[in-house]
């Protein structure tokens, strides 16, 4: 392994280490003791094993981007094991499997829980789990930085201009999405503090709405939003988590960018307003368009919560947004709009094109003065077969669990696109803890691959499959 690759993974233990050291301070502060020694563990191996990555000598070499992959792939496989050390000490008597099922649901982001009352856990239990969404939404965005070069040119130049592929401008980038992804954190905090929110739950829903996470401090999002006026503004909050990343970043020093980098959120922005159009119109038959707001707001942004109330008649449109998914350099999953929108426009010129011959072929990118090339037409056409792959594998897979097929379905789609069941796919009352373990290490192994960009794994069956 790398001197690179070592330092990659030794900066997330020792986030991990500060985390830890964070609730430890939160336990005795709050005379929380149960668990307390439980972090001190955790502290205490984080910090041995990130230090021993760190000063572990190794050569310099340049990391190809197999390794960058497997490098992701390891990093998903083996931070959780540490996450999921203080349910395994807990008192709570949760089996090994378990703990690494929530562990791997809250790192990537997904959501899922064993946990059937979360009411009945430790604060400081329930701050681990939203800590560790926190961590792995930071981890999904340094992961695409680190991977970007799997991704067309135009696409790179036009979200982050001036990104090169040295180690030197992938730490000033890491750095940059660090100090965003923290202060966005803390504008999520400080506003829903503004809305009257206890400061537990504020702090939990901040750590978890960042990373576009559906783990929550109580059993249900009824229980902490009981105005209109707080679904409102927490639906504009989760779509923070819909758009990219540098999109404060780029307003603040808007003088200096090309309005190339807004692109992307532009169009997000349109297909945003015309999906709340189409509902408005079509769909607010109950006169409770402010709850299907927040249901899209959900979606949209790969969150997944939704009211208890919902109507889940509408479930499959709710899915086919969470399929789409937000912007490239968010914190949600998804195919991602703009790949999509660009390949039916290419499609549509190209189909045109050969029906007509006065049609001229138009092959610039949405939001670029650059053509767009075969290859990442193809790019975009194979995320789209593997993921429909995967969804047949994950479906058939739970099947074989004795799962029925409506089930293993949204289930399926829920896992690879990393999103948290609730009534408006329903599935609120889905039990996981008793789900066999062939099921859960399927929805741990699927939970992974939604988040590793659905590309790579077609890379890496080139790596072993083909020689050349």
């Amino acid at each position: 392994m790398s001197k690179f690759s070592l330092i990659y993974l030794c900066s997330f233990f020792l986030l991990l280490a500060v985390l830890s050291f964070f609730n430890i301070i939160y336990s005795y502060y709050f005379n929380l003791y149960l668990n307390v020694d439980t972090y001190i563990y955790t502290f205490i191996i984080s910090l041995i094993i990130g230090c021993g990555f760190l000063f572990k000598k190794k050569k310099e070499n340049k990391i190809s981007i197999f390794e960058k992959i497997s490098l992701v792939i390891i990093g998903y496989l083996i931070l959780p094991l540490v996450i999921s050390i203080p349910f395994f000490l807990s008192i709570y008597n949760i089996s090994f499997i378990d703990c690494y099922f929530e562990a791997i649901s809250g790192f990537t982001s997904t959501g899922f829980t064993i946990f059937d009352n979360v009411r009945h856990l430790d604060q400081s239990l329930i701050l681990w789990r939203s800590s560790s969404q926190w961590i792995g939404g930071l981890y999904f965005l340094f992961s695409i930085i680190l991977l970007i070069d799997v991704f067309d040119d135009n696409l790179k130049k036009s979200l982050t201009d001036f990104l090169s592929f040295n180690t030197s401008e992938m730490f000033k980038q890491s750095s940059k999405v660090l100090i965003l992804y923290t202060i966005l954190s803390f504008i999520i905090f400080l506003i829903l503090k503004l809305i009257d929110f206890r400061t537990f739950n504020a702090l939990n829903l901040s750590l978890s709405l960042i990373s576009s996470g559906g783990f929550l401090p109580t059993n249900g999002i009824d229980k902490i939003i009981n105005t209109d006026f707080k679904k409102v503004i927490f639906s504009i909050i989760m779509l923070i988590s819909f758009f990219s990343i540098f999109l404060s970043y780029n307003l603040t020093f808007i003088k200096k960018k090309n309005l190339n980098v807004f692109f992307e959120d532009f169009y997000l922005l349109i297909y945003l307003v015309f999906v709340i159009i189409i509902f408005f119109i079509f769909f607010n038959y109950n006169e409770n368009f402010i709850d299907i707001l927040f249901s899209i707001s959900s979606s949209v942004s790969n969150i997944g919560l939704s009211f208890q109330n919902s109507n889940s008649d509408l479930y499959f449109i709710f899915l086919l947004l969470v399929i789409i998914g937000g912007s490239f350099f968010s914190t949600s999953s998804g195919i991602r709009f703009i790949k999509l929108f660009t390949l039916i426009k290419f499609s549509i010129n190209d189909l045109l094109s050969h029906t007509n011959p006065k049609q001229i072929l138009i092959s610039k990118m949405t939001f670029s003065e650059k053509n767009i090339e075969q290859k990442d037409i193809n790019k975009y056409f194979f995320t789209i077969i593997i993921f429909i792959i995967s969804l047949l594998t994950i479906t058939s897979l739970l099947l074989i669990s004795n799962i029925n097929l409506d089930n293993a379905f949204r289930l399926g789609i829920l896992t690879i696109m990393n999103t948290v069941n609730s009534s408006i796919y329903g599935l609120e009352n889905f039990d996981f803890f008793n789900l066999n373990n062939f099921s859960k290490l399927t929805l741990i192994v699927f939970m992974i691959i939604g988040r590793v960009e659905l590309l790579t794994i077609l890379i890496l069956f080139k790596k072993f499959l083909f020689k050349n």
